[in-house]
């Protein structure tokens, strides 16, 4: 029965032999190709020929190897060789810069304390799924479906490098929890009242908040993408904006403008009358034309974050529970109630899907005059016949 080949990155026994000046160490190696070569080095005495030659034979393997990970390898070192990856991949423009910060976050403060010092091949079904489970119960689903996100990536990573056959996080139990309700949407009156409240406050209007609403209501974008436009994605002629941005904060970086996640998020989209007379308005006494529609006071990039608090000190009790989400959500029901397909609705808010429910990606950035003549009726004025 022919012998089993030595796994790769392997030797065999080490052989010593005597020689003139000393003595020599020889080993047969299997290299990465698979094929097994002899390997030797000298040394005056029979321990320094085999020292040396051990040296040479960790220095072959090369130096990704010391990256290498196996079945007995701690989940913490697969874990920081993971996200080592994911990081040069976001310095390079294929991952979010904002998710480094987010997984180092869960890194560290849960995946770590909680699987860090297990060996990849503890790494089973049951122990990852009770790990996600009591992250579940402890600190919330938001917090578990992050760190089941980062765990997946370790332990897939595990997989890539031989240490587990398969990874085990797939097979875990579905992180749910009760129904949100969601953010509902302004009625004709409240909205007309709510502008109204934000018009007669200084300190709101100070801060852009009531062109804002406007600019959001008008467009149905996300706080962060009203937040990245700039005068040049505007056309007051063709009366239509580009959203293809939104603002966001990176640790180590500050605020700046990334582009949106899908293709689906790059829109163009018509504005109402009213909304481009607005922005006309700003326009002619902007001090900043060619920085951001709604700068902060140094004409620079404005933080989602600062402005949803501004919104939260803006809006009364009565209103407590309007969110920036509440414009977006207003949008999309006038359209609806308008009589609009589900798929101008999504591509007003530059979703992939017309719901929840498709998984087929169907977006077209179709530029559809429809919403923006539905929206022409959002302060209770009809649109005007052409």
């Amino acid at each position: 029965m022919p012998r089993p080949p030595l796994p790769i990155g392997t030797f065999g026994s080490i052989r010593h032999y005597p020689t003139a000046t000393g003595w020599r160490a020889m080993t047969m190696y299997r290299d990465r190709d698979g094929k097994t070569r002899p390997v030797e080095r000298l040394g005056k005495t029979k321990t320094a020929a085999e020292r040396n030659l051990k040296k040479a034979l960790a220095e072959r393997s090369g130096p990704s190897m010391g990256d290498a990970l196996t079945a007995d390898s701690r989940f913490k070192k697969a874990a920081e060789l993971w996200f080592g990856k994911f990081e040069a991949a976001a310095n390079a423009g294929s991952r979010s810069l904002g998710s480094v910060d987010t997984y180092r976050s869960i890194l560290d403060r849960h995946v770590l304390p909680g699987l860090g010092e297990i060996r990849l091949r503890e790494a089973t079904v049951p122990r990852v799924d009770a790990f996600l489970d009591a992250l579940r119960r402890n600190v919330g689903v938001s917090t578990a479906k992050t760190a089941r996100s980062v765990v997946s990536g370790v332990l897939g990573l595990a997989v890539r490098h031989g240490a587990l056959d398969v990874n085990p996080t797939r097979e875990t139990a579905r992180l749910e929890k009760g129904r949100k309700k969601g953010p509902r949407a302004f009625t004709l009156e409240e909205r007309t009242l709510f502008l109204k409240r934000l018009d007669a406050d200084e300190k709101a209007k100070a801060r852009d908040l009531p062109d804002l609403s406007r600019f959001m209501m008008a467009t149905g974008v996300r706080i962060g993408e009203a937040l990245a436009v700039y005068w040049g994605d505007v056309d007051p002629d063709a009366r239509t904006v580009a959203v293809d941005h939104t603002v966001i904060r990176a640790k180590g970086v500050g605020l700046f403008r990334k582009s949106t996640k899908s293709e689906a998020g790059e829109r163009t989209l018509l504005l109402p009358s009213w909304a481009v007379e607005m922005l006309e308005q700003r326009k002619a006494i902007t001090l900043y034309p060619c920085g951001p529609v709604f700068p902060d006071s140094l004409g620079g990039l404005r933080d989602p974050s600062n402005t949803r608090r501004s919104f939260r000190e803006a809006r009364g009790a009565e209103f407590a529970w309007v969110t920036s989400h509440v414009f977006r959500k207003t949008a999309a029901t006038i359209l609806d109630e308008a009589g609009l397909t589900a798929r101008v609705v999504a591509d007003q808010l530059g979703h992939s899907r017309p719901s929840m429910t498709q998984d087929v990606y169907l977006g077209r950035k179709v530029v559809d005059r429809r919403a923006a003549d539905a929206l022409e009726g959002a302060f209770g004025q009809p649109p005007e016949d052409e």
